[in-house]
């Protein structure tokens, strides 16, 4: 019992490791220097919210969602 929590505990952490980790490295945070003298931040203008999708993040969910589901498991 206590490995079964401890696997889902485990599995929650990785699938939200990985959607973090899909969205910081799914494109660049910078732009190249420009010429003009807009305020240059750190995102991109045309980012959008796609990234925080479940198209690109369904493998992550789907592992925390088994992690979620083996902790609640030894409960039921």
């Amino acid at each position: 019992m206590l490995t079964t929590k401890f696997i889902g505990a485990l599995f929650v952490v990785c699938g939200l490791l990985y959607m973090a980790g899909a969205t910081v490295y799914r494109g660049r945070m910078s732009e190249p220097h420009s010429s003009n003298n807009e305020s240059v931040g750190l995102e991109p203008r045309h980012r959008g919210l796609r990234f925080l999708g479940l198209k690109a993040n369904w493998p992550g969910v789907v592992v925390a969602a088994i992690g979620a589901l083996m902790l609640l498991l030894p409960s039921a």
